[in-house]
């Protein structure tokens, strides 16, 4: 490494290592979220017999491959990877894109975890108490077994692995599906990216994947633009490329399987529902926005809430974006899962919508998976988008407190989440003591 080098990976996560704690406040932490758990009832240890049947069930994943090419497509020589954050424990989604003639060629492979965890399993029963995965700063409760989510389904990178495809031809002027196929899939992801990496590979034309990153973010870019001006709100106007392009392609994957069960198959899901603040929260929230230091909403946005916020976030002095955001999230209702669709996403604008892209961390999009392959929808889908959408809350409920809680004992939780915790024996060689 030159000196510059060691400087930069000196200032990563990896290059500054751990947070070391010692054994006492380690026990704090601990208790902590002991006591948490409880509060939220959130199942931190899985059942011998949930363990052991995950087990079993991937006992032989490449022999299972085998086997399931015959029935499948084999994608396996199509150029794929995926880009998630640089803690990221487990993969579910990865994409690959082609330019057409008539634009663009899109694939999102997601981890097929249907085909290991169905509802004649301990897996599934487990799978549905806990609704979601938690992540709590370096502390994780996965939805499903540790050899699930974190080995077998994950699309990790130079392994073959199971996938259920979302395949859309996109029209390169209106954006909207020419073709939409969802299929079952054999992928081999050839590079796992950090967001970091893709803002890299853009920047350079000779990186590895350059080429496939630019086109994928031409896309995305056009994509986040009409979003915007069909009134989908964008609180985060400064999101960086490698957020955009992951961001959008998700989303156009969940409106292609969101279309196809409602609107081609008339099926019951677990479609995400958005409810509008009223007329006069709005009015508030804009209020509010208006008379903050330096801001000025447009005057010809003001008909509609969403383009109102997003042209006056693109316009605000820096300081007053935290301000802007937390004035629209108060008025806000939560999103919830319910399995009829009608009422829409109402900050996407979306008139139907619905989560597929992430079934390792969430219950919807793993529910959402077996009725779209088997067209079979589970008994109490509405108890089931009930019981999903109080988990969430929970899960987030129990996040926020724990973070305060680091804080309290003196704790970055950023710092934490980047870099991860170790015990050391010795107080002295601690950064943080009890």
């Amino acid at each position: 490494m030159t000196d510059r080098d060691e400087q930069a990976y000196a200032g990563t996560a990896e290059g500054q290592g751990p947070v070391r704690i010692d054994e006492d406040l380690a026990r704090h932490l601990a208790n902590k979220r002991e006591e948490l758990f409880e509060e939220f009832e959130i199942r931190d240890e899985f059942p011998n017999e949930v363990l052991e049947e995950a087990e079993t069930r991937a006992n032989d994943p490449q022999g299972d491959i085998e086997t399931e090419l015959e029935e499948r497509r084999d994608l396996r020589e199509l150029t794929t990877w995926t880009t998630d954050p640089a803690d990221a424990q487990d993969f579910d989604d990865a994409i690959s894109i082609e330019r057409t003639d008539k634009g663009y060629r899109l694939w999102v492979h997601i981890a097929d975890v249907s085909h290991y965890v169905t509802p004649d399993t301990s897996m599934w029963e487990e799978a549905l108490k806990r609704a979601n995965t938690v992540y709590l700063p370096a502390y994780t409760i996965h939805m499903l077994p540790p050899i699930l989510a974190e080995t077998v389904c994950s699309l990790v990178p130079n392994e073959d692995r199971l996938a259920h495809t979302v395949e859309m031809h996109i029209n390169g002027e209106t954006l909207s599906h020419e073709s939409i196929d969802i299929y079952k899939s054999v992928i081999h992801s050839d590079a796992r990216q950090t967001y970091n990496d893709c803002e890299d590979r853009l920047e350079d034309d000779d990186a590895p994947l350059h080429d496939e990153n630019a086109l994928a973010y031409e896309l995305a870019e056009k994509l986040h633009e009409q979003r915007k001006t069909d009134g989908s709100l964008v609180l985060n106007p400064k999101r960086d490329r490698a957020h955009t392009i992951i961001e959008e392609c998700m989303l156009k994957a969940n409106k292609a399987v969101t279309h196809e069960l409602q609107w081609n198959r008339g099926l019951e899901a677990m479609f995400r529902v958005h409810p509008q603040p009223t007329p006069q929260e709005w009015d508030e929230a804009l209020q509010e926005i208006q008379d903050l230091d330096g801001v000025s909403i447009p005057g010809d946005a003001w008909d509609d809430p969403r383009k109102a916020v997003n042209a006056t976030l693109e316009e605000a002095p820096g300081r007053q974006l935290n301000k802007i955001q937390w004035a629209v999230m108060k008025v806000m209702p939560r999103a919830k899962y319910m399995s009829d669709p009608f009422g829409g996403h109402h900050a996407l604008n979306f008139e139907i919508y619905g989560h597929f892209t992430s079934p390792i961390r969430r219950l919807s999009d793993l529910v959402n998976h077996w009725i779209i392959h088997t067209n079979d929808v589970p008994e109490g889908i509405a108890d089931l988008c009930d019981h999903a959408s109080d988990k969430q809350k929970d899960g987030e409920t129990c996040e926020r407190i724990y973070k305060d809680f680091l804080e309290e004992v003196g704790l970055d939780p950023h710092a934490v989440n980047n870099r991860g915790l170790e015990t050391v024996d010795d107080p002295e060689d601690a950064e943080y003591t009890a």
